[in-house]
């Protein structure tokens, strides 16, 4: 501990020292560094999860969802929104209720003056 706060002094002193753009290019080494190191941690993480998974005779995806590593593991699903509004007259166009109003709802509630909600996909 005594080390890491010797080192996190001498740290300060240098940066002290550092004009702007030396300090910019400090920060973004260390930047990288906090990067490589996050990325170190978690499959350090990850592989003790599967060996404790593997232990229970388990699969580590059984246990938690998206588990398994690589890309699209995390907590956001990545997973398609269902939509929520259907057109009246064509079911291929819907929307999920996010992002920017498709031009048919925009004409639906402006231009005819009707409610949203008579759009909405009942739930099931």
């Amino acid at each position: 501990m005594a080390d890491a706060e010797e080192a996190l002094e001498q740290i300060r002193q240098v940066a002290e020292q550092l004009d702007y753009v030396e300090l910019q290019k400090a920060s973004r080494v260390i930047e990288k560094e906090q990067k490589r190191r996050e990325k170190e941690a978690k499959k350090q993480a990850q592989q003790e999860m599967k060996q404790v998974a593997q232990k229970y005779g388990l699969d580590l995806e059984e246990i938690v969802p998206g588990g398994g590593g690589g890309k699209g593991s995390g907590t956001k699903s990545g997973g398609k929104v269902p939509p929520k509004f259907r057109h009246p007259e064509d079911p291929s166009k819907t929307w999920t209720g996010r992002g920017r109003k498709p031009k048919w709802v925009v004409h639906w509630v402006e231009e005819l003056g009707r409610d949203i909600e008579e759009l909405r996909i009942p739930d099931t």
